[in-house]
């Protein structure tokens, strides 16, 4: 049993949503998200609450818990939106936005170029890179491309970090 997806989800104020042929829509203030949902899980909107419950079927037990994430993530990012902060180490080592572009120069004997996805937006400010976006999963699914262009590494540390990482140092060659 799935103790998240028991839980009433509260719809805030501002916060329409509707449940239609298999597609759950959550519009707010700024923005609607719309996420497809199979059938195996039972979703009820009265209230102001969604109520969700698993039905007949094996995988309805493993969505019901997911389905319940996915639109508490819906409504928060509707309401306020979600924000991943990326942190650039290295000497020479930085980030622009041109456009719609995120352009990065990471060491490579060439710049890396990221187109950001609808949706979503990218600040850089020094050695920051900050991404914001309504969609939890195309946000840190885009973070995690532009992490994966250069990954901290563990003698120096050089590389493109999520804020707050921890990166486990080697001690490298000793001199004898």
């Amino acid at each position: 049993m799935s103790r998240l997806g028991k839980i009433p989800v509260v719809i805030p104020s501002g916060v329409e949503v509707t449940y239609e042929g298999g597609v759950l829509t959550v519009k707010g203030p700024k923005v609607t998200l719309a996420r497809p949902m199979k059938k195996d899980v039972n979703i009820v909107i009265e209230n102001g609450t969604i109520t969700l419950s698993p039905g007949d079927t094996p995988a309805a037990k493993a969505l019901w818990g997911t389905y319940a994430a996915h639109t508490r993530n819906m409504i928060h990012g509707v309401t306020e939106g979600f924000t991943k902060v990326l942190e650039i180490e290295g000497v020479g080592y930085r980030a622009a936005v041109e456009g719609n572009t995120l352009v990065l120069n990471v060491g490579f004997s060439h710049q890396v170029k990221l187109e950001i996805p609808e949706g979503l937006a990218a600040e850089v400010e020094k050695n920051m890179i900050k991404l914001t976006g309504a969609d939890r999963d195309a946000l840190g699914q885009f973070a995690a491309n532009v992490r994966k262009v250069k990954k901290p590494e563990p003698y120096k540390g050089k590389g493109i970090r999520y804020q707050g990482e921890y990166i486990i140092r080697k001690q490298g060659k000793k001199a004898v």
